[in-house]
């Protein structure tokens, strides 16, 4: 990669992701304070089907909480990790796709 390039916006959006990953606690606090639920938990409770629900999959990080970690901190945990792996792989498939 282009050092000038890296330099230009790079540093730039790396900044900017710290930034958003840093308030993900806030935005989950705020999401609670207004009562926000996520659209596809309305649908299913809307047509009933909450109760015939069965995860398959429980998830790494379920509710973007860590198990053992407050509800803040669990936020910010998942958010550095889902953040760092969504950049090491866009990373890397930008690395194959410049040869």
């Amino acid at each position: 990669m282009n050092a000038l390039a890296w330099d230009s916006w790079g540093r730039r959006a790396l900044l900017g992701l710290l930034a958003l990953v840093v308030l993900a606690p806030v935005f989950g606090w705020a999401s609670g304070v207004v009562g926000y639920a996520e659209p596809l938990e309305n649908a299913a409770e809307a047509t009933g089907a909450t109760g015939a629900a069965a995860p398959v999959v429980t998830g790494v990080f379920p509710d973007y909480s860590v198990p053992g970690l407050g509800a803040p901190a669990g936020t910010l945990a998942s958010a550095v990790v889902g953040t760092a792996l969504t950049l090491a792989l866009a990373l890397a498939v930008g690395k194959l796709l410049e040869r």
